[in-house]
């Protein structure tokens, strides 16, 4: 657990930190409405992490799980149908979005004023879409391919970059918020580099060999399978920031799009650290699982959730008593800054048990049941989320639009509890009879 997790929380804070960083260099460098139009981004952002996710923890997932069964020619066909598949998808992707991107914007809650800032830098963001694709998923394949320390350090070089980069183009080359973007993309094509000359070496496990680059079907449909849930989770994400953007223009202008922007980017942090738990243990707990050692499954299971609930409890102290000093990073203005304290003291209401729920999400989709990560998934987004962001700002107003994001929190929280308990009781049974795991979606062994 430490030597996957540890690697895993640094890359996955640094990844959290490299999202901020464009976030506070373009507030404070551009202006407030400029912090809004790249909220008015979001949904493009999280549909675009949607499909990275797809094949990149499909495929990442598929490995381990297949080097837990020792079966090394099919864990290296998949790593060369992940590259194909993300080369497809994101020239797709790419170029439906650059097609209609002006309709997308409005569609998703820009305005007059924050069109020209959205525009700017999507644009530049989705001419790199591939390598974006190819970066995430082929990081994601060395970090559970045994080599999470190099995955870290490529999240790491990424962030420094970066953080290097961001001031260079919209000060020093006054390019303003295009300058964030071409910084991101500059930074993901140096980086892939690197991931590919580590998957390039005969010393790991996993590496290129001109044998691999071929598609074939039945590996890509299992990619898919388990890639599915996070797919769903941040496509539903795209729908529902794509509402509240909408509900907040509404309610209450261009400047509550910024606000949400703030404590979304700021919340994120903490969530990507108890991503980079649930990182760690995703190879410990596919590759047990594969080899039917449950009572290790539960163990790591345990640690991580403790781990998850102690991390997004800390976010929730910093929003209740400090949330000015989160927010004046990204912003001077007074307006801006009062509407986000407000935003960010409800927001992070129930953030303690957030942990719990992210967890057992990513637990089920670890050891292949997809069925079960893809309801945890979209439940919070889409059965409890959707209503009450429909209802509650009818009767509250803009913090009936706050309020929903916590509410459905608790509730979908309730519902991972009962789920994870009852999956729990069937690995005890397992372990106390000596009986393979009651698997619904068993990873099939290929030949």
């Amino acid at each position: 657990m430490k030597k996957y997790a540890v690697p895993a929380i640094i890359a996955m804070t640094a990844s959290s930190l490299y999202n901020m960083v464009d976030s506070i260099y373009i507030g404070q460098g551009v202006g407030a409405l400029a912090i809004s139009g790249l909220a008015v981004t979001f949904p493009i952002m999280n549909l675009s992490t949607a499909v990275g996710t797809l094949v990149g923890v499909g495929a990442s997932t598929m490995i381990s799980i297949l080097l837990g069964q020792k079966n090394y020619a099919v864990a290296r066909r998949t790593l060369g149908n992940a590259v194909i598949l993300s080369i497809v998808l994101g020239i797709i992707f790419q170029t439906g979005f650059l097609i209609f991107l002006d309709p997308i914007l409005y569609f998703f809650g820009a305005s007059t004023a924050t069109i020209v800032y959205a525009r700017d830098y999507m644009q530049v963001i989705l001419y790199g879409t591939v390598v974006t694709f190819l970066y995430f998923a082929l990081n994601n394949v060395v970090r559970t391919s045994g080599r999470p320390k190099s995955a870290m350090m490529v999240t790491l070089l990424t962030v420094s970059l970066n953080v290097i980069m961001d001031p260079i183009f919209i000060f020093g080359l006054k390019m303003g918020i295009r300058g964030a973007a071409l910084a991101t993309v500059l930074c993901q094509c140096i980086s892939l580099i690197w991931i590919c000359f580590i998957l390039s070496s005969k010393k790991n496990v996993i590496n290129f060999s001109k044998d691999i680059f071929r598609f074939e079907w039945k590996i890509s449909e299992r990619i898919f399978s388990i890639g599915m849930a996070p797919f769903l989770m941040n496509a539903a994400a795209c729908f529902v920031v794509l509402l509240v953007n909408r509900q907040l223009l509404r309610f209450g202008g261009d400047l509550a799009i910024g606000a949400y922007g703030i404590c979304n980017r700021f919340e994120f942090l903490f969530v990507m650290v108890t991503m980079g738990f649930t990182q760690g243990m995703q190879p410990i707990a596919s590759y047990n699982y594969g080899a039917k050692l449950n009572d290790r499954v539960i163990e790591v299971l345990h640690k991580t959730i403790i781990y998850g609930t102690i991390t997004m409890s800390a976010v929730f102290l910093i929003g209740e008593l400090v949330p000015q000093l989160a927010v004046r990073m990204f912003t001077h203005d007074k307006e801006l800054i009062s509407k986000s304290v407000v935003a960010m003291r409800i927001m992070v209401a129930f953030m303690p048990v957030v942990g719990y729920e992210i967890v057992t999400s990513n637990f089920f989709q670890c050891i292949g049941m997809a069925k079960k990560a893809i309801f945890l998934s979209l439940s919070r987004q889409l059965i409890f989320l959707l209503p009450l962001l429909i209802v509650l700002p009818e009767f509250w107003g803009l913090n009936g639009v706050w309020w929903s994001m916590p509410i459905s929190d608790a509730i979908s929280s309730i519902v991972a509890w009962i789920m994870l308990n009852n999956q729990k009781r069937e690995f005890n049974r397992s372990i106390k009879n000596g009986e393979a795991s009651l698997n619904e979606n068993k990873v099939k062994s290929y030949e």
